[in-house]
C-alpha cells in the first residue's frame, strides 16, 4: 500500500426533507449570500428550488440565481458565474443538481477571486490557491461531485474536456442528499449515473499497488452493491431504500475512500471526455461504451486484476486460464449495462462513424504521450480501444 493523505471535511445531510435545512447549513459555514446555480427546469417544475429559497430566507441568508446549465458543462456559464458573483459579492456558493451544476460551481467557486482566467487551473498554468465555500443540493446521483475534489468542464474553444483534482478546496463544505429527489429521474440518466459511479470505482480498482485488500474488498462490494440495487431502482423508481443506496453508492465512489493507499488509473475517463466533447454524448453512457473497451485491451496486456474482477465481482468461476476469466468477466459487464440499458458500442451510443484519428489525438494531446497507469496507453493502444468500441 503506497503512503496516502485522506481528506474528507463534508458534511453529509442524508435522508427525508433535508432540503429544508439547506438554509441553516449555508449560514453554519458562514454564508450571507449565496449564489444559487442550477440546471434546466426540473428543479423549478418539481419546487425544489423555491424549496430551496424558503429555506435561505428563513435563515436570514440573500441569494442570486444562475440557472441554464447543460449536461457537458462549458466554460461560456463559469465566466457568466463569475461576472454574477462579483457583482453581487457573494461569498457561498450552492448549487442544486447533479455533477455538471455542481463542477460548474466549483469551478465558479475558485474563479470568483482569482484574477486571471479560471481555466488556467485545468491547463495546469496555475493552482488554486482559495475558493468560495459551497455546498451542495443533490438531485442526480452519478458523479460524486458533491463529496470530491474534483471538477469537469469542457473549453468550448477547441472542445477540451477536462478535469482538475483540488481536494483542500474543491470539496463542498456540506451535501443535503434526499433520495426522494431521485424519484423522477428518466430511467436513462438513473442508469448513466449508476455506470459513472461504477467506472469511479474501477478508476480505483484497476491499480499495480499492490497489498491493498482493504481498498480492492470496498471496491468490490460497493460494485456489487450497485449491481444489485440497480435493476430494483429501475423497476421500482419510487424505491425509498435503492435510490438511497444507489445515491450513497455515487458518493462512496468517488470521494476517495475506494481508492487509499493505490495508484489510480483514470485513463477510461480520459478516453471518454474525447467522446462526449466532440459527440455531446451523456458521460455515463460514454463510459459504457469505453470501460468495456478498455478491459478487453487491459485483459490482453495485464490481466491479473481484471481476472480478479471477474471472479470477486461477477462471479466467474476462477480457472488457471485467466485471459478466458477476464473476458467472461467483461462479457458479464456488458450484460449488465444492456440490462439497464446502456450502450456498448459507438453505434449503439448513436456514433455511426466516429473519428478515432481526431480522437487518439485529443486524447494524447491533454493526457500526454503516454498515458494511464494499469497499463500504459500510447497512441497505438488509445487507437485500440477506440477501434474495439467501434465493433
Amino acid at each position: 500500500m503506497n503512503n496516502f493523505t485522506f481528506y474528507s471535511p463534508t458534511e453529509f445531510v442524508f435522508g427525508r426533507a433535508t432540503e429544508t435545512q439547506t438554509g441553516t447549513l449555508v449560514k453554519k459555514y458562514h454564508g450571507t449570500k449565496a449564489l444559487i446555480v442550477y440546471g434546466g427546469g426540473s428543479v423549478v417544475r418539481s419546487g425544489l428550488l423555491d424549496k430551496v429559497k424558503r429555506s435561505l430566507d428563513e435563515a436570514k441568508v440573500a441569494y442570486v440565481e444562475l440557472g441554464g446549465i447543460q449536461p457537458n458543462p462549458t466554460d461560456p456559464k463559469v465566466y457568466e458565474g463569475i461576472e454574477l458573483g462579483r457583482n453581487e459579492q457573494v461569498d457561498f456558493i450552492l448549487p442544486v443538481g447533479g455533477g455538471s451544476v455542481i463542477d460548474t460551481a466549483k469551478a465558479i467557486a475558485i474563479g470568483i477571486p482569482y484574477e486571471g482566467d479560471f481555466w488556467d487551473f485545468f491547463i495546469g498554468k496555475s493552482v488554486p490557491q482559495a475558493g468560495l465555500p459551497i455546498g451542495v443540493v443533490l438531485t442526480i446521483p452519478a458523479a460524486g461531485s458533491e463529496g470530491s475534489g474534483n471538477a469537469v468542464i469542457t473549453k468550448l474553444d477547441g472542445l477540451r474536456k477536462l478535469g482538475l483534482h483540488t481536494p483542500a478546496i474543491l470539496r463542498p463544505a456540506f451535501a443535503v442528499m434526499n433520495p426522494e429527489l431521485t424519484y423522477t429521474l428518466p430511467a436513462w440518466q438513473t442508469a448513466s449515473g449508476i455506470t459513472d459511479m461504477m467506472a469511479h470505482i474501477m478508476e480505483r480498482y484497476f491499480s499495480n499497488t499492490p497489498g491493498v485488500e482493504i481498498a480492492d474488498r470496498m471496491c468490490e462490494g460497493v460494485l456489487k452493491a450497485i449491481i444489485t440495487e440497480a435493476p430494483r431502482v429501475l423497476a421500482e423508481p419510487d424505491n425509498y431504500d435503492a435510490r438511497a443506496n444507489i445515491m450513497w453508492a455515487g458518493t462512496v465512489a468517488h470521494n476517495g475512500t475506494c481508492g487509499v493507499g493505490c495508484e489510480e488509473d483514470w485513463a477510461s475517463h480520459g478516453l471518454e471526455h474525447e467522446v462526449s466533447a466532440l459527440y455531446n454524448v451523456t458521460h455515463g453512457a460514454g463510459l459504457a461504451v469505453i470501460f468495456p473497451a478498455w478491459l478487453t485491451y487491459a485483459a490482453k496486456h495485464n490481466v491479473g486484476k481484471v481476472a480478479q474482477f471477474a471472479t470477486r465481482v461477477w462471479d466467474v468461476p476462477a480457472s488457471d486460464d485467466l485471459q478466458a476469466v477476464a473476458l467472461e468477466g467483461i462479457s458479464r459487464f456488458k450484460t449488465f449495462l444492456h440490462s439497464i440499458g446502456m450502450p456498448v458500442s459507438f453505434k449503439e451510443l448513436g456514433i455511426e462513424h466516429p473519428d478515432i484519428d481526431l480522437l487518439v489525438r485529443k486524447f494524447h494531446e491533454d493526457k500526454g504521450q503516454i498515458a494511464g497507469n494499469y497499463v500504459h496507453l500510447d497512441h497505438q493502444a488509445s487507437r485500440e480501444i477506440y477501434e474495439i468500441a467501434n465493433q
